[in-house]
């Protein structure tokens, strides 16, 4: 691999969001992580990707949630304080592997490519916009409770958000 783009963590985000009592969406954010790629050239095609969280950077905007969020009923941050993504960029997806609580299964995450540009500091930034879903019990996050009239409180699906600008190197 010829070109290393690390991430700019600045103009960069990772999100997600999951059902809410079935009736409304809760969002939520790692603030601590890192990604870079690899590639060929400034297509990315063929190129690897790595990302990482921290568990404990977790932000619903409800500190009572995040703390929840972080115990062993969910992400157990104390025991499993990261969570990792590698994959590789084939059209326009990114086929890859998720590990969260010690969990590792294949995640394929649409890429929206945003193109390369130079920045008026001279700098190579390209961005990719990823969307993707995965079932959070496959990882483990098991939690669950019902509502009076029967309705799960949190859903198993979760939509990720994470966009993404990198610095060539």
């Amino acid at each position: 691999m010829s070109l290393t783009w690390n991430l700019d963590n600045s103009h960069s985000e990772v999100q997600f969001k999951i059902k809410h009592m079935v009736i409304s969406t809760v969002t939520g954010d790692f603030l601590d992580f890192s990604a870079n790629a690899k590639s060929e050239d400034e297509t990315f095609q063929g190129g690897e990707f790595q990302f990482e969280a921290k568990i404990d950077s977790i932000n619903t905007k409800n500190p009572q949630r995040d703390e929840h969020l972080k115990s062993a009923d969910f992400f157990n941050a104390e025991e499993f304080p990261t969570m990792s993504y590698t994959g590789k960029l084939e059209g326009d997806t990114i086929k890859g592997e998720l590990t969260l609580r010690g969990v590792t299964k294949p995640v394929n995450l649409h890429a929206e490519f945003g193109g390369v540009i130079k920045d008026p500091y001279g700098n190579q930034r390209s961005g990719f916009e990823l969307t993707g879903e995965l079932n959070r019990k496959d990882f483990g996050l098991s939690w669950d409770a019902l509502t009076e009239s029967g309705g799960v409180v949190v859903s198993d699906k979760v939509k990720l958000f994470v966009n993404l600008e990198f610095i060539q190197q």
